[in-house]
């Protein structure tokens, strides 16, 4: 008798786990649709997030990118400055190539200056690329700035 309600017992047991384990393979279709839907529109709102995070670090680091420029700038406006007065100091004829050097100098230092203050800092602007001339631009004026009190001779 023991043995009959032990068997009967487990059974049943049998039985109703595979009853309700068992659904209909529609329903596991749509509860999966549902959660590939609901995965879609957490990774959409993860996107809006990264994309704001990246937006307010850009403006972080557009500032502090303008100030270094500005301060380069200013500093390259002194070092031209110095240069002309130390060309009027010497008054010589031979040194109209060296007024025409001082004065691309200052003619691409005040290019730069132009870039920086017309650059719009808005998602449709390609910052990269920017920086990417910026520093070009920047060595080139830096190797000129170089080159011109190199004498050659």
């Amino acid at each position: 008798m023991k043995k009959t309600i032990v068997n009967l017992a487990l059974t049943t047991f049998i039985a109703t786990t595979v009853l309700v384990g068992c659904q209909d393979s529609t329903k596991k279709e749509a509860a999966a649709q549902d959660n590939v839907e609901n995965a879609r529109e957490d990774l959409d709102d993860a996107k809006e997030e990264l994309s704001d995070a990246r937006r307010a670090a850009t403006e972080q680091e557009w500032q502090a990118f303008k100030d270094s420029t500005n301060a380069t700038i200013a500093q390259n406006e002194i070092r031209i400055a110095e240069m002309k007065a130390d060309l009027k100091k010497r008054g010589k004829s031979i040194d109209e190539a060296y007024a025409k050097k001082i004065e691309d100098l200052e003619e691409k230092n005040r290019e730069i200056k132009s870039k920086v203050e017309m650059y719009k800092n808005d998602t449709s602007s390609d910052w990269e690329s920017f920086k990417d001339e910026y520093n070009r631009d920047m060595d080139e004026l830096g190797r000129a700035f170089k080159n011109l009190t190199v004498d050659n001779k």
